[in-house]
């Protein structure tokens, strides 16, 4: 014959399973009451939340019936939720939904003994480090995902092959940026931590979007939309600092600083200067850390960067030319004499004091300044290719019609 606890057992059980659906209904309603985000969640959203909990229910009724299926149990209440719930409910309002459901539950089997008490504790204990476990997947999973799309981003920008999902990828990955952006390159160091890199640039008013390329690291830098706070002044940074105060998260080496553009979409041309000139920077004996990729132009110039000879010609060439042929022409004399005053001045026939006023000109218009070592080659460079441009220009045979003489 069956013992007196199977009895009071199987009497339970059959109990439990006839007031199953008044608990669950009871449950309803006391979440409504009780929990704001679940009143203002969406019908099919608050369906779906009413979904597990019944399923808690039915499976508690099942794990008190065979207390050795408590793992397989637990992780069946959240597979009957669908996958984007996971999405819309955090981790701390699954714990609240716990909660009031098991607080119904005691209180509907309150008077039918202290074993079944203890029973809904143990489990509820059960399905808390379920739900956890379920979230936490959940979570490495989405950052594994955010990595991968991350990496994806950064490659797309670098290549220039950005297409119509390069927006809708971006704004995935929860960036936050606006305006201007520049791309910094440079090397990874052997313990990288991407995580204090982010949180640095963070404190600088600025979103990141990171890539790591074998030895190469890239950072695209964009302005954040995050409200400044009394103990983060240091936000609306111009890029060059803003490099200089990221550049012990990276490796030994250079690092070069892409020029500034106005948006996420213009990223490339950044990208493009930032590697250019990555890759000719030990051709500067006494480059910075970081160095801007417009302070390369000459090394990239002679390495064969098309972007770096339009730049050098439209910068400073044609301005130039444009505004005076007596500039260009002090400009020339200047450099060719080892930017010696009074050698200018007797090969042009003036006074040393018009030298002067003529180089502090080139400087207003075009902003570099002839009299510094590395700003003169930089001057010098452009001139020659400016030269270059404009005598082929000239000299281009005039195409004649066939037939005509």
């Amino acid at each position: 014959m069956p013992s007196t606890a199977a009895m009071d057992k199987d009497d339970t059980l059959a109990w439990l399973r006839r007031i199953s659906g008044d608990i669950a209904t009871v449950t309803i309603k006391r979440l409504e009451d009780t929990l704001p985000w679940y009143a203002e969640m969406p019908p099919a959203r608050r369906s779906a939340v009413g979904l597990v909990a019944q399923a808690g229910i039915t499976s508690f009724i099942q794990w008190y019936d065979d207390p050795g299926s408590t793992p397989w149990i637990a992780s069946d209440i959240f597979a009957a939720a669908p996958r984007e719930l996971l999405r819309s409910v955090s981790l701390q309002q699954t714990l609240q939904l716990i909660r009031v459901t098991v607080e119904v539950t005691e209180e509907r089997v309150a008077g039918r003994g202290e074993h079944l008490r203890e029973a809904i504790l143990l489990y509820s204990r059960e399905v808390a480090f379920a739900a956890a476990d379920v979230y936490a997947r959940a979570a490495e999973a989405r950052g594994l995902w955010d990595a991968r799309l991350e990496a994806l981003v950064v490659d797309s920008i670098l290549t220039g092959e950005a297409d119509e999902e390069l927006p809708s990828r971006i704004a995935a990955l929860g960036w936050h940026g606006h305006g201007e952006v520049a791309v910094l390159v440079g090397t990874t160091p052997p313990q990288f931590d991407v995580d204090q890199l982010r949180r640095t640039a963070r404190k600088l008013g600025v979103d990141v979007l990171i890539g790591v390329q074998g030895s190469r690291l890239v950072l695209v830098l964009g302005r954040a939309e995050l409200s400044a706070r009394p103990d983060e002044p240091d936000t609306d940074l111009p890029f060059g600092e803003i490099a200089r105060r990221l550049e012990p998260g990276f490796g030994g080496g250079y690092l070069v600083l892409g020029p500034t553009v106005p948006a996420l979409v213009d990223a490339g041309q950044s990208a493009r200067g930032a590697l250019a000139g990555f890759a000719v920077a030990r051709a500067w004996r006494h480059a910075p850390r970081p160095v801007e990729a417009d302070d390369l132009l000459p090394e990239r110039a002679l390495a064969g960067d098309p972007l770096a000879k339009q730049t050098l010609v439209e910068r400073i060439y044609r301005p130039l030319q444009s505004h005076s042929a007596d500039l260009v022409a002090t400009l020339w004399a200047y450099l060719d004499n080892g930017r010696s005053l009074e050698a200018t001045a007797r090969e042009l026939f003036v006074h040393p004091n018009t030298v002067r006023y003529r180089l502090k000109r080139v400087s207003e218009v075009i902003g570099w300044d002839a009299t510094g070592p590395r700003e003169a080659l930089i001057l010098q460079t452009a001139l020659i290719l400016g030269s270059i441009g404009t005598d082929a220009t000239r000299r281009r045979p005039t195409p004649t019609r066939r037939g005509t003489s």
